[in-house]
């Protein structure tokens, strides 16, 4: 049944003892602590079970070996993507800092493809999160009765529907920003979904929750993810590429690029353009870093970026200088002076550094959306 966990969550707190649940929901209420979880295949055998005062053994589970079975292996792997160098390190940056991403560039430069292969360079889940996760899909009726120990990634079509996206309906349910929580949110050919579903999406960048009101009450539903988007430069999607002639009108390329509010715009950290690759990257036989190392360096560099946050370590004098340049030169707003100094810091701790230099701000700096975007924001 749907919401077997969060149902055995609200039963400990309440300090019930037991609680009942169909068999194929036993593993995933069986990790919480603190009640005993009873499974049960028809009405009649918890009846059994109240006849017979409850005597057996309930249900347990290792969160341990949970975790192991649900190892990584075979997933899709970053050795798999060939070039993108700037691309690349900006996903690692992004996944060091928790920043959302948005990748331009045209069909077939493998935006879609570093995207999805994101949650595989991610910490692992802990277990607070699987169960915060497994929580969620479990009143979705998504799960199968089992802990997730994968960090989610949703990825909608472009037509789903603003309910669809934050969650509603008459009895509301989560959408798809709560359905990534702890993971990754992926809208490709972002130009393409609609702009009023688009801006549903500000108050969770924001908040890292979401507030859905009707008559009988409020609900407020996690939605703690990392957004990732990507989209061509155009209509035709080869303005600018050198890889055909833009067959696009100046008014449609404008049309196109606001379609995505200043707003949303503003709340991504990461712009990074995708050139064409050339034939001798498509075909080299060389593979990539895999995701496993990746994965290690992540870890590591968010240890570090914890530990700077903590100490308030900050920027280099010359970090600083160049940035009050760049702001007057570029006439930066404060949000912008902002992201770019938490940028810095992530690239920094990202090298092994607990203080941003000269050059993280430098790259920080080359991660600002581009003047056909900077016009919308």
């Amino acid at each position: 049944v749907p919401g077997a966990l969060p149902a055995a969550l609200a039963a400990a707190r309440a300090g019930r003892r037991r609680i009942v649940v169909p068999h194929e929901n036993a593993t995933e209420a069986a990790v919480v602590t603190g009640i005993d979880v009873h499974p049960a295949a028809a009405l009649s055998d918890v009846i059994e079970l109240e006849r017979r005062g409850y005597d057996t053994p309930p249900a347990r589970v290792n969160a341990d070996r949970l975790f192991a079975s649900g190892a990584r292996g075979g997933r899709l792997d970053l050795r798999d993507v060939r070039g993108q160098l700037m691309a690349r390190r900006a996903l690692e940056i992004a996944a060091v800092g928790r920043h959302h991403l948005l990748m331009i560039g045209p069909p077939g430069a493998g935006k879609t493809m570093l995207a999805r292969r994101l949650p595989n360079v991610l910490p692992p889940l802990t277990l607070p999160e699987a169960i915060e996760t497994t929580s969620i899909h479990s009143i979705a009726g998504l799960n199968r009765g089992a802990l997730m120990t994968e960090r989610p990634f949703r990825a909608p079509h472009h037509t789903t529907s603003g309910a669809g996206m934050v969650g509603g309906g008459a009895n509301p349910g989560p959408g798809e920003v709560s359905l990534a929580h702890n993971g990754v949110l992926f809208l490709d050919e972002l130009a393409e979904f609609s702009p009023s579903v688009l801006n549903h999406l500000r108050e969770p960048l924001e908040d890292r929750f979401l507030t859905i009101s009707r008559a009988a009450g409020r609900l407020r539903f996690p939605a703690d993810f990392m957004l990732v988007a990507a989209m061509n430069p155009c209509p035709c999607g080869y303005d600018a590429t050198g890889v055909r002639e833009c067959t696009c009108a100046d008014g449609a390329r404008m049309r196109y690029r606001s379609r995505i509010s200043g707003p949303l715009l503003d709340r991504i950290d990461l712009f990074v353009n995708l050139p064409r690759l050339e034939f001798a990257e498509l075909t080299s036989r060389a593979s990539g870093e895999p995701s496993a190392s990746v994965r290690s360096r992540v870890a590591t560099a968010r240890t570090t970026l914890e530990r700077a946050r903590r100490h308030s370590s900050g920027a280099h004098p010359d970090a600083r200088m160049l940035l009050a340049e760049a702001a007057d030169r570029l006439a930066l707003s404060a949000r912008a002076v902002r992201r770019v100094t938490r940028i810095a810091m992530t690239i920094a701790a990202h090298d092994g550094r607990t203080a941003a230099r000269r050059e993280d701000v430098a790259e920080a700096l080359q991660y600002r959306p581009g003047a056909e975007l900077t016009t919308l924001s």
